[in-house]
C-alpha cells in the first residue's frame, strides 16, 4: 500500500458501532470519519476525497441501498455495505447496486479492517497511473488494463471496479472452470466464505447484462452447473 494515509468514510447511525470501527481503522493507520445521517453521508461521499466508504443499510434520511446507487453513478471507489440484514436478497440487492462487498453484523472489527485494507490495496494497484499500456482481447471484447476501460464492438462499456477485475480475470484465464469460491479468493483476495458466493454470482450477472447491452451476440461467460463458470475464448 502507498505511504498515503487512506481516508475512510463510515456512514453509520449507531454511535457505538461507528466509534468502534473508527478506533480499529485508526489503530491500523487509516483516517476514519463518521456520518450518522444517510443524506449527510451521501453528500460527503460525493464531494470529499475518500479511499473507501462503509455504508450501513438502515439510516436516517436515506437508506444505504440508495446511497450506494448514487455514489456508484459518480465514483468508482470501493464501497462496502455492512448490515444486520442477513437475507440473501439484501446481499444480492446491495451487490447489484455496485457494492464491492457485503458484511453481515455482527462481525469482528479486525475482519472489517482486513477487508478494508484488501479492497484499498487492490484498487490502488489497479489504478496506478505508471502502468505500461497493456491490452487483453477476446473475440469482440477488448480491455485496456492501464486505463481500466472495456470496449465491446469498439464501444466503451462502463464497469465498476470489481466487475472490471472479474471480467479481466476471466479473460486472462479462459477455457477452464472456476468455482465461485475460487473466483472470490482470486478476485477479492480474501478467504472464501459460504455467504460470499453471492458476491460472485451478482457480479457475473451484471457483467453479462452489460455485455448484452453492448450488443455482443454471444456471451462468453458460461455457467457450469454444480461447478462454477467458464470464460469461453
Amino acid at each position: 500500500m502507498s505511504n498515503k494515509v487512506s481516508r475512510i468514510l463510515l456512514i453509520e447511525d449507531d454511535a457505538s458501532i461507528a466509534e468502534l470501527q473508527k478506533d480499529y481503522l485508526e489503530i491500523n493507520h487509516m483516517e476514519a470519519e463518521i456520518a450518522s445521517d444517510g443524506l449527510v453521508g451521501l453528500n460527503r461521499a460525493l464531494n470529499e476525497p475518500f479511499d473507501l466508504i462503509v455504508i450501513d443499510i438502515m439510516l436516517p434520511s436515506m437508506d444505504g441501498f440508495e446511497i450506494c446507487r448514487r455514489i456508484r453513478e459518480k465514483k468508482n471507489i470501493p464501497l462496502m455495505i455492512v448490515s444486520a440484514k442477513k437475507e440473501d436478497i439484501d446481499k444480492v440487492r446491495g451487490l447489484g447496486l455496485g457494492a464491492d462487498d457485503y458484511m453481515t453484523k455482527p462481525f469482528s472489527p479486525s475482519e472489517l479492517v482486513a477487508r478494508v485494507e484488501a479492497h484499498i490495496k487492490r484498487y490502488q494497484l489497479l489504478t496506478r497511473t505508471d502502468q505500461a499500456n497493456d491490452t487483453v482481447e477476446s473475440g469482440q471484447i477488448m480491455i485496456d488494463k492501464s486505463a481500466r476501460r472495456v470496449f465491446v464492438l469498439g464501444e466503451e462499456i462502463i464497469f465498476t471496479t470489481k466487475e472490471f477485475d472479474l471480467l479481466l480475470f476471466f479473460m486472462e484465464h479462459p477455457n477452464r472452470v472456476w468455482m465461485k469460491e475460487q473466483l472470490f479468493r482470486q478476485v477479492w483476495e480474501m478467504d472464501e466464505l459460504d455467504s460470499d458466493i453471492y458476491t460472485v454470482v451478482v457480479h457475473v450477472g451484471r457483467i453479462r447484462e452489460k455485455l448484452k447491452k453492448g450488443k455482443l451476440s454471444e456471451i462468453p461467460i458460461e455457467t457450469i452447473w454444480g461447478s462454477g463458470y467458464r470464460f469461453n475464448a
